[in-house]
């Protein structure tokens, strides 16, 4: 069997990855398994029902990524149906604002990913994959040190207007659970029990899927089944940039996340943003924000992205940051509630998971414990409106799970949480890991900027000891410490010589593991 290595967002994760290596499964059936844990329990910043990116490259072909993330409903809605939803606002990250309810809940994506994943690539039978997470979800798990943070926000705001939905994320006495807390969801575990003997149609054509629809109908949300019929996974063909030598594959659009991240390892390879000199700082800045800018302006919040794609590459190819910088950087967003997993077996097929359910809609299928997202109410991502765009399309989304291979046999796979800084993180670790020679625990280590709008003025945030003297046109703000805000990337590597290694971004409450 293939020895695999594990890269998840929290240990349970992690070690849910290891024993599905354990059972012989390959990269995809780890990565799987893995980010299955993942978003049934990390409370708070993922749930089940959202979306997810997943992409794959077997050493004896070209990438792909398989599309699953959230999609809008509403086929066949009856004239006059009215959306529930609440605007709320809460502290989380300098404070923000974003739309929870039941008409937040975009049609969701993930597991009809997953199944699709393991049916073509995986080794391990599809109820396997679920075993380790009922396990967790029957004999109890810890609440990590990262959901509990985020649920001191979010805890009563978008987890607690809900009957069924505020158990799951309150104590007895009312108060919101914290890291450490133990826990079970016994309705969860029934719930993946039936979708692991029933596979991923479960929750389309079956019984949940009806309960879903049926809840839907009843409590204002958009969700019909013509549109758990119709949803399905998309293949597609990754965004490709050469470095030095190495491919990286990325999430192409409708995203915006990958190719925001391949214009960006274009520009500041050529304008030379790859070392931690004041040189180099304020060269990546200057990189950042005329990227950043073009896509706030030009690919966010646009239906068709195909030109405004091919406008990028081709300015960021050229080294034009004027042309980029024809439009400012806009404000920063997107979603927290994100999750990464990376796995690499030494056989060198490798799988990366990038999957998101928004702020979390604080609803759940009523009776199984299976939460939902509010990929509608992400509002940093909906500039087109709420419930504007036509069912069927697919959401807009930063997430961009990578993938990178030198010809040598080296294999990295890579993602990030973290909203638009997703975009960033991810570029930072290939540049300083591939441009600028650190080995890949320190490129993750690394200290981080991001160029954003805070408050209305154009910002270089950072972490401390970035030599930021040289940076020009963007106001400073460093960060007392290392933050999550910049990031949680896990990679997941081989150096083509059967030899596997991890890295868990320090920001969050990752893990590394490695089984087979």
């Amino acid at each position: 069997m293939p020895r695999t290595v594990v890269a998840a967002a929290s240990a349970v994760a992690a070690e849910a990855g290891e024993s599905i290596a354990d059972m012989g499964g390959n990269a995809v059936d780890v990565a799987i398994g893995a980010t299955i844990a993942s978003m049934s329990t990390e409370l708070g910043i993922v749930s089940p029902g959202g979306g997810a990116f997943i992409t794959i490259w077997d050493p004896t072909g070209e990438p792909i990524l398989i599309d699953a993330y959230a999609e809008m409903p509403g086929r066949a809605l009856g004239d006059g149906h009215v959306a529930s939803t609440e605007r709320i606002a809460m502290a989380y990250g300098d404070g923000m604002e974003t739309v929870v309810g039941w008409g937040s809940v975009a049609v969701p994506g993930a597991f009809s990913g997953f199944q699709k994943a393991s049916d073509r690539w995986g080794v391990v039978p599809w109820a396997e994959l679920l075993k380790p997470t009922i396990k967790l979800l029957t004999d109890g798990f810890p609440v990590s040190g990262a959901s509990g943070y985020y649920l001191s926000f979010a805890h009563d705001v978008i987890f607690g207007w809900d009957a069924e939905t505020r158990p799951l994320y309150h104590r007895d006495d009312g108060t919101p659970v914290e890291g450490g807390d133990i826990l079970t969801n016994p309705q969860l575990a029934e719930c993946l029990s039936s979708l692991a003997s029933e596979g991923a149609s479960e929750l389309y054509s079956g019984n949940l899927g009806a309960a879903l629809v049926r809840a839907s109908r009843e409590r204002g949300g958009l969700i019909t089944k013509r549109d758990l019929d119709a949803y399905e996974p998309i293949l597609r063909t990754p965004s490709r940039v050469t470095l030095r030598g190495w491919d990286v594959a990325t999430n192409p659009p409708p995203a915006v996340g990958g190719i925001a991240v391949v214009a960006l390892l274009q520009l500041a390879g050529l304008t030379g943003g790859a070392s931690a000199t004041a040189d180099g700082i304020a060269a990546y800045a200057a990189a950042q924000e005329a990227v950043f800018g073009f896509r706030r302006n030009h690919l966010d919040g646009v239906p068709d992205r195909d030109t405004a794609s091919r406008k990028i590459l081709e300015l960021s190819l050229g080294g034009d940051i004027a042309g980029l910088l024809a439009e400012p950087p806009g404000e920063r967003g997107g979603s927290a509630a994100t999750v990464h997993t990376s796995a690499v077996d030494d056989n060198g097929l490798a799988c990366s998971i990038t999957g998101s359910a928004g702020y979390g809609s604080g609803a759940v299928i009523p009776g199984t414990g299976f939460g939902l997202n509010n990929s509608l109410g992400e509002l940093e991502l909906t500039s087109e409106g709420l419930h504007a765009l036509q069912p069927g399309t697919r959401l807009l989304s930063n997430m961009a799970p990578t993938i990178v291979r030198h010809p040598g046999g080296a294999t990295i796979a890579l993602g990030s949480a973290g909203a638009d800084r997703i975009t960033s993180a991810i570029a930072s670790v290939i540049l300083n890991h591939i441009a600028g020679g650190m080995d890949i625990g320190d490129a993750v280590s690394q200290p981080r900027i991001h160029a954003e709008v805070f408050n209305g003025v154009p910002t270089l945030v950072t972490e401390p000891a970035v030599d930021t003297s040289l940076v020009k046109r963007l106001s400073v703000r460093e960060l007392p410490t290392h933050s999550m805000y910049l990031g949680g990337v896990q990679v997941a590597m081989t150096d083509g010589q059967n030899n596997l290694r991890g890295v868990a971004d320090p920001r969050r409450s990752g893990a590394v593991r490695i089984g087979g």
